[in-house]
């Protein structure tokens, strides 16, 4: 007769066997990811901030390739990959300037469930359809962002395949590019994790009187790992564990900016406030030990907002009153479409098409993208550059119709 303790052994490998199972339903026929998105000519012309007959001028003088071919009379669409270059000929990159620091932008709160992964991935996505050059590093053990980049922590990623063997007491790496892992998207990267870069906390936990020695040692390994690696990107996104622990320290202090996202309800607000308060004392332990914590920005954005809900509308209002401007104006609203999304391992920027309706999966996407050009705005303000919304945008909802400029002033909108 099984113990219950090992029936904790029997459910996580029957979960890990149903993972396995969904990866394959969902990234059929190679049981690996896959990127299929299409824009048509109109809404890659709105992305690049040009008009379509710039586009068409550039496909007949040969400076572009002949538009794709048609599939039974219609035009299957532009690639990511053809933006990219389309970007690189018409002078319509967003990428920082080479004396910009990239943005190293943690997503935070020791609260579980607040859409920790689920916002590191949508802002992954928006950056690299947008056409910014972004690296993900996966911080948490429990790796939920690594599953929804389209691999399985526990048969695809090994422990010298995470942050271990850079931050581990002995470590075998001395910088992070061992790590770096393409994705389906040729403009993100990622740095997985999995269960055993949990081992870190248990090493340095048990280093005695030298841990923080090892530890100071480590928050700052972390940030010149990061720095290092990061001149090869525009935005560095990173995922913290939920908890207080060497690796969320570590995090706290190499980014350079700082999104905390919560849910409309008392509890995740009392708990962002506790938040809030441990780094307002972490960061202060931090500077007297030497350790210099740094942030262009800090802002709290409330998700899984039910705009139904009087409670999280009330919730809302004391948030607004509490934080001022730190909190972000939009919020990312509940949606069907999300969470559909997520069980086929994907955001809402990989849907070829809607799964539910289209009017539900149209206004769930002009939302997130007024929820993501919020961040864009503060990471291109970093680099003294701004983004001016059009009026039709600001009247009928975003459709891809923001876009930098060339020269990294304002951008222009054709």
């Amino acid at each position: 007769m099984h113990s219950e303790v090992e029936r904790i052994a029997e459910m996580a490998q029957a979960g890990e066997r149903m993972i396995d199972r969904l990866r394959r339903q969902a990234f059929l026929p190679e049981s690996r990811k896959g990127l299929h998105l299409r824009f048509g000519i109109a809404e890659a012309a709105a992305l690049l901030g040009c008009s379509t007959n710039r586009i068409r001028m550039a496909e007949d003088d040969g400076r572009l390739p002949p538009p794709p071919a048609t599939e039974n009379g219609r035009r299957p669409g532009y690639s990511i990959e053809d933006l990219l270059n389309m970007r690189e000929v018409l002078g319509a990159s967003p990428a920082r300037g080479p004396n910009d620091q990239p943005a190293i932008v943690a997503v935070q709160n020791f609260k579980g469930g607040v859409g920790k992964s689920t916002v590191t991935t949508h802002l992954a996505h928006y950056f690299a359809v947008k056409g910014y050059r972004v690296l993900v590093v996966d911080c948490d053990s429990q790796a939920t962002t690594t599953t929804l980049f389209g691999f399985n922590p526990h048969f695809n990623i090994t422990r010298g395949q995470t942050l271990y063997p850079y931050l581990s007491i002995d470590p075998t790496q001395t910088d992070l590019l061992y790590a770096v892992q393409k994705t389906p998207w040729p403009n993100v990267d990622l740095i997985p994790s999995n269960l055993e870069l949990f081992d870190v906390e248990y090493e340095l936990a048990a280093a005695g009187a030298d841990g923080g020695s090892v530890l100071a040692s480590r928050f700052r390994k972390l940030k010149a790992g990061l720095q290092d690696l990061g001149r090869n990107y525009d935005v560095v996104l990173l995922d913290p564990p939920p908890a207080l622990g060497t690796i969320s320290l570590a995090v706290m202090q190499a980014a350079n900016a700082l999104i905390v996202p919560l849910a409309a309800t008392t509890p995740d607000f009392c708990s962002t406030v506790q938040f809030l308060s441990m780094m307002d004392q972490v960061t202060g332990q931090l500077a007297q030990a030497g350790i210099d914590v740094h942030y262009d920005f800090v802002r709290l954005l409330c998700s899984k907002f039910d705009s139904n809900d009087p409670s999280h509308a009330m919730v809302r209002t004391i948030m607004e009153q509490t934080f001022g401007p730190a909190l972000l104006p939009v919020p990312i609203l509940e949606s069907a479409e999300i969470s559909h999304a997520a069980l086929r391992m994907m955001t809402v920027y990989e849907l070829e098409k809607p799964i539910g309706t289209p009017r539900t999966h149209k206004r769930c996407k002009a939302n997130l993208d007024e929820v993501m050009v919020q961040v864009e705005q503060l990471v291109r303000t970093g680099w003294g550059r701004s983004l001016k919304v059009d009026e039709d945008l600001l009247v009928n909802g975003p459709a891809g119709g923001l876009a930098a400029s060339p020269g990294g002033g304002e951008p222009v909108l054709g």
